[in-house]
C-alpha cells in the first residue's frame, strides 16, 4: 500500500531552522506531485508548497516564500521541506501529501488522496 512518512519535526526558536523529510513507499512509481500542508491548533489545513516531480517545478504559499524550501531526492523517493527564518506563526502539524493529476501545484488539501501522519513543528519566541 501508499505510505509516506514524515520526519525531522521538532522545537526550535524563533529565526532558527528547520528540515522535514517525506518517504514516499509502496507507489507503483513516484507520485506526480508532492505536496506540504500545516494544520495549527483551532486552524484550517493550508498548503504550504507543492513540488512537481516532472520537470521540478514548485509552487508556495505567500506566508512561506523565501523562507521554505522544497526539494526531492529521486534516488531515496524523498521530498524535503527546508525551512529558515521560521516564526512562532509556523507553528503547526506538517503533513506530507502526494497526488497524480490534477490542478498543476496546487496547494489544496482536497485534490491530495495519500496523506501521512505529520510531524510536529513548534518554534517559540
Amino acid at each position: 500500500a501508499e505510505q509516506l512518512m514524515e520526519s525531522g519535526g521538532g522545537s526550535v526558536q524563533a529565526g532558527g531552522s528547520l528540515s522535514l523529510s517525506c518517504a514516499a513507499s509502496g507507489f507503483t512509481s513516484a507520485p506526480e506531485y508532492v505536496a506540504w500542508f500545516r494544520q495549527a491548533p483551532g486552524k484550517q489545513r493550508e498548503g504550504v508548497a507543492s513540488f512537481y516531480t516532472g520537470n521540478g517545478n514548485t509552487n508556495y504559499a505567500d506566508s512561506v516564500k523565501g523562507r521554505f524550501t522544497i526539494y526531492r531526492d529521486g534516488a531515496k523517493d524523498t521530498v524535503y521541506l527546508q525551512m529558515h527564518d521560521l516564526k512562532s506563526e509556523d507553528t503547526a502539524m506538517y503533513y506530507c501529501a502526494a497526488k497524480v493529476g490534477g490542478t498543476y501545484l496546487s496547494l489544496r488539501k482536497h485534490e491530495y488522496k495519500y496523506w501521512g501522519q505529520g510531524t510536529q513543528v513548534t518554534v517559540s519566541s
